[in-house]
């Protein structure tokens, strides 16, 4: 029977006669990194900010519907509570909406901040990483030219 041939010390070899410079990858990995955790950190503040907004509307809603719930002396005392519930419940609608519009705001601007940062380091990267493979192709053409 033919026994299997191993690859491993074949692909070893191939690999050390290609060296790749991982540095490139581990920057652009870090870089990633940093971009994906300030994205996180404006989200989490969005919610935050959401949640405290929205907390805030529901137990204002409460209250005002304590006062809706609560035992009127006249029948015309019942309808005057819900139009003042309905009343305040469309301010504060208005309100917090405005609210949630300032966070969504303040989301896109830290994210387009964010964005052009970050283009603006990958285009720095990519023109050092290029200058150095110019200047590292010229060093080895010149080296082959000489040694003919």
């Amino acid at each position: 029977m033919a026994k299997a041939e191993d690859f491993t010390k074949y692909v070893s070899d191939m690999m050390a006669a290609f060296p790749v410079d991982t540095t490139a990858m581990q920057d652009a990995f870090k870089s990633s990194a940093a971009l994906g955790e300030k994205m996180s950190k404006v989200a989490l503040d969005a919610a935050d900010k959401s949640t405290e907004i929205s907390t805030k509307w529901t137990k204002e809603t409460i209250a005002k519907l304590g006062d809706v719930t609560a035992v009127k002396s006249e029948p015309t005392d019942y309808s005057k509570a819900m139009t003042d519930f309905a009343s305040a419940q469309a301010e504060m609608a208005a309100e917090n909406m405005a609210a949630f519009a300032e966070v969504a705001k303040k989301v896109q601007m830290e994210t387009v901040e964010l964005m052009l940062a970050a283009g603006k380091e990958v285009q720095e990267e990519t023109t050092a990483a290029v200058k150095k493979a110019t200047a590292e192709a010229t060093s080895a053409a010149k080296k082959v030219a000489a040694a003919k």
